[in-house]
């Protein structure tokens, strides 16, 4: 089985999912509540009707409080989508209720740290499946497959909104503290998108750009596109070389580009994601 066929397989797709609401549990469970805070997004808000009524578990709020947007994910995205994320949201919550350990973190600060990594890794995990845990995470998918914003970005600003209505209603300084673990939780889970497939786009301007081209498919058996270019000061033009990497050849990059053109024109450029032949295909939800 390939690697591909292996992250379309319904039992690779519920081990994410599975272990993504565990260790999302296990922030929220053992290091947020005890603390006071919230962590933003439904949960957040399940847990924000748990502090005022002492009702039932933050996790059943969870639960309640998604069924209108599982519509949407079943309406909007995919019907397959829709079931993982509807796995995703029962396992969330039943795991949300069995945890009852607490991990001994003293510090508010580092309570923020640990819980905004562990909440983002756990969440980052589940949005490497073709589901999701529900109820933001689905608005999110949709915002990032219909205008490319960051899933991480998102969530962000919708919890920013969220804590701002919640002054006055919690403890300001918990309020702060939580602003501070949802953009380190949102920071990790674009982390955990980008893993495996995060490249680097390198544009070298030279005058041997022909030669060096020839070195990097030859040597590192790299595909290399040319880019018309044209010098703003002499008029001149000359073909501008364009590959996309991974980190460990950058170097052998400039190496090869520096070695036949002293005088060359490099630039190295971060890509969140390269998609096409050679590196990752579209996932379709």
């Amino acid at each position: 089985m390939t690697f591909q066929r292996l992250t379309y397989s319904i039992p690779w797709n519920l081990f994410l999912i599975t272990l993504g609401s565990i260790i999302f549990s296990i922030g929220l469970k053992a290091i947020v509540i005890p603390h006071g805070m919230i962590t933003g997004g439904f949960s957040g808000a399940g847990i924000l009707i748990y502090y005022y009524t002492n009702l039932l578990t933050p996790g059943t709020w969870y639960m309640i409080i998604n069924i209108p947007v599982f519509i949407l994910g079943w309406k909007f995205i995919s019907r397959r989508f829709f079931l993982y994320s509807l796995y995703g949201a029962v396992m969330l919550t039943i795991f949300i209720d069995l945890i009852n350990f607490t991990i001994a973190v003293n510090d508010n600060i580092l309570a923020v740290l640990a819980g905004g990594t562990i909440m983002g890794a756990g969440a980052g995990i589940t949005f490497r499946s073709l589901g999701s845990a529900g109820g933001n995470d689905i608005i999110s998918v949709m915002l990032n497959q219909k205008f490319g914003i960051r899933i991480g970005t998102y969530t962000f600003l919708f919890n920013l909104v969220l804590f701002v209505f919640s002054f006055g209603s919690l403890n300001t300084d918990l309020v702060l503290y939580s602003m501070a673990m949802s953009f380190i939780t949102s920071q990790v889970v674009d982390y955990f998108m980008m893993m495996f497939n995060q490249r680097k786009m390198i544009i070298v301007i030279s005058e041997k750009s022909k030669t060096i081209a020839d070195e990097v498919i030859h040597k590192m058996k790299r595909g290399v596109t040319f880019l018309k270019g044209e010098g703003a000061y002499t008029g001149k033009e000359k073909n501008v070389l364009l590959t996309v990497v991974n980190t460990f050849q950058i170097k052998r990059i400039e190496e090869i580009a520096y070695q036949i053109d002293p005088d060359a024109f490099l630039i190295v450029e971060n890509t969140f994601n390269v998609l096409g032949k050679g590196f990752s295909k579209r996932k379709i939800y």
